[in-house]
């Protein structure tokens, strides 16, 4: 299975933030959009992600107050990424070696979406249970002998 397959079943709705936000205001959309992850942009052109673990450790450092931090002060910039042809499996081993829970998903130098580790595992276990269907089906109409 191919990241393109995820991002068709999962759509293709992204919010992002600009650099000069405040990050107070980051982490209120990604609270009220239920959201792990912000795309950082500047323009058509990806500079960055915004995760929850980057709030929190703002957090952390600013004794529970983000104050005036704005994004580009705590977020990762040139964030690890992918492509939609990446197969799923090169995607998960990408994810465990670098610790990404959230990776986005670029075409050429085009944004298209953003994959969560939660994505991935919906579409394996999906995956997953359909293959055990095929072969139940499969096992059930084998002619006896």
């Amino acid at each position: 299975m191919q990241i393109k397959e995820i991002l068709r079943v999962k759509g293709s709705r992204l919010l992002s933030v600009v650099p000069d936000s405040l990050a107070a205001e980051a982490a209120k959309t990604m609270a009220a959009e239920n959201l792990g992850s912000l795309v950082v942009m500047r323009g058509d052109e990806m500079v960055g992600m915004l995760t929850f673990h980057e709030i929190l450790q703002a957090l952390h450092k600013g004794n529970g107050a983000l104050g005036q931090a704005r994004v580009s002060d705590i977020m990762v910039a040139d964030p690890v990424s992918a492509t939609p042809d990446m197969e799923v499996n090169d995607l998960r081993r990408t994810m465990l070696d670098t610790g990404a829970r959230y990776l986005p998903i670029l075409d050429g130098r085009k944004l298209i979406g953003v994959i969560s580790f939660r994505d991935v595992a919906k579409a394996v276990l999906e995956e997953q249970d359909f293959e055990n269907k095929m072969l139940k089906g499969y096992i059930k109409n084998w002619p006896a002998s």
